[in-house]
């Protein structure tokens, strides 16, 4: 959406003091907050696993400037939209859809400044180049070569910034023979191992659905980011870091290695993978039951003897508590699917909240398992908690996000901003913070450099 639509939707655009042109004089960069307040990044990023990294820096104070192309910008801007529109399959690209609607592209990119700049031109390469210089982090995760391409090798980072922390970010990483497939969460989540040990006892692996390992790869990026300007405080020294999201899957597999490496045994078989189930210690009931209502579930786990006699006095002893196949813990753990039909005969009677209530307060493990409509709309703990938040956008207005799942004091959401228009920061970054005069910044738009 551009200026002049905007102007005739009435939205009500403001100059600030510094002469650049913005929405809301609210929305105008001010001092960051926060403990990365005063780091800078040029974020080269998109799509998931790199946006997620530097939103994570941007939520908690520095000032991240998200790099894009007019022509061909960021994959999220144009899949699922917000409000006023067709429901749409998650990940179905939008042909013609605003670019400032893009539900996705607003979740990763809160907390962000927004420029745009041709890369594939000289005078957008030398552009990005003072940006850089003028900036304490650099991130990016292009296919391996992207950069190269553009002349921004970390030798050449180096001379435009000498104490530069450079954070790159691919599938295999940018070294050995598979350095430059392309991958996305998917691809990272089957070639680590992790789809093969999902699902269920002599059935297909069942894969994690969407782009899950984004995330795992982001937390351990935004990690070694922050190591990497530590390291500088101590040493003036930057840093080339490279981070290849299989291996940060194979981190998790830490149990399933083990398994394989000490016992000998597969991870798939007549009993593996376990599914809801836990091999040890032998919790029996453990697993997630059907609840009254239409997909509805209520998660138990009973892990001995007395917390056993302390579900059977909770549903009433019911016959089949008696059981001789259910005496022990053991026992109860061999005759699972016994078990587990039995449990679901009670548990299909009840509310999911109820049958918690009843579980917990007799001093069982139990949770309602709840769905993304109950996250936001329901759950006392994560209201009080502040998980979801509205945010104002210029384009969207009110609209829900998620919050970070770590509370530093003195830190709120108040001073948030929601993600960047195309473009919204151009004159504020390139005039204010590069120093680019009137006459060359007009002549870079025109040009279709900015």
């Amino acid at each position: 959406m551009n200026l002049d639509s905007l102007l005739a939707a009435g939205v009500s655009w403001q100059v600030s003091k510094g002469g650049t042109l913005y929405l809301d004089e609210r929305r105008r960069p001010g001092p960051r907050r926060g403990p990365l307040a005063g780091v800078r990044v040029a974020d080269f990023c998109w799509m998931g696993v790199g946006s997620v990294a530097t939103r994570l820096l941007a939520d908690f104070g520095a000032e991240v400037i998200k790099i894009e192309d007019r022509t061909r910008i960021d994959t999220p801007r144009k899949l699922p939209l917000y409000k006023d529109e067709d429901a749409r399959n998650f990940g179905e690209e939008v042909v013609g859809a605003d670019p400032d609607k893009g539900g996705l592209f607003n979740n990763y990119c809160r907390n962000k400044l927004g420029v745009t700049i041709n890369m594939r031109s000289a005078e957008g390469r030398r552009l990005a180049e003072r940006l850089i210089a003028a900036s304490s982090v650099v991130t990016e995760n292009f296919a391996p070569g992207v950069m190269e391409r553009w002349g921004l090798t970390y030798e050449r980072l180096r001379e435009l910034r000498p104490d530069v922390v450079y954070a790159r970010m691919s599938g295999y990483g940018h070294s050995g023979p598979n350095a430059a497939y392309r991958s996305y969460g998917p691809v990272v989540q089957a070639v680590s191992g992790l789809s093969f040990i999902s699902g269920l006892p002599g059935r297909e692996p069942s894969g994690w659905g969407l782009s899950h390992m984004d995330n795992q790869a982001a937390f351990y990026n935004s990690a070694a980011i922050l190591m990497a300007i530590r390291h500088r405080m101590l040493t003036g020294q930057g840093t080339e870091i490279d981070v290849s999201a299989i291996e940060t899957g194979i981190s998790l597999l830490g149990p399933v290695m083990l398994e394989v490496t000490v016992n000998g045994r597969a991870t798939r078989g007549p009993r593996y993978p376990a599914g809801n189930r836990l091999e040890y210690p032998h919790a029996a009931p453990h697993g997630v039951y059907p609840a009254s209502g239409e997909d509805r579930w209520v998660a138990i786990a009973v892990f001995n003897d007395e917390e056993w006699s302390r579900f059977a006095d909770a549903i009433g002893r019911p016959a089949w508590t008696a059981d001789e196949r259910f005496a022990s813990q053991q026992s109860r753990w061999e005759n699972q699917d016994a078990l587990d039909e039995a449990v679901a005969t009670w548990t299909s009677q009840r509310d999911r909240y109820e049958a918690t209530k009843l579980l917990q307060e007799a001093g069982v493990r139990a949770g309602a398992v709840q769905n993304a409509q109950d996250l936001n709309e329901t759950d006392p703990q994560l209201a009080h908690r502040g998980v979801f938040f509205q945010m104002d956008h210029p384009v969207i207005g009110e609209a829900r996000f998620e919050g970070v799942p770590v509370h530093f004091d003195g830190m709120s959401a108040d001073n948030w901003r929601s993600g960047p228009l195309l473009g919204e920061d151009n004159e504020y970054v390139f005039k204010e913070l590069l120093g680019v005069a009137d006459d060359e910044f007009a002549e870079l738009t025109v040009s279709g450099v900015i």
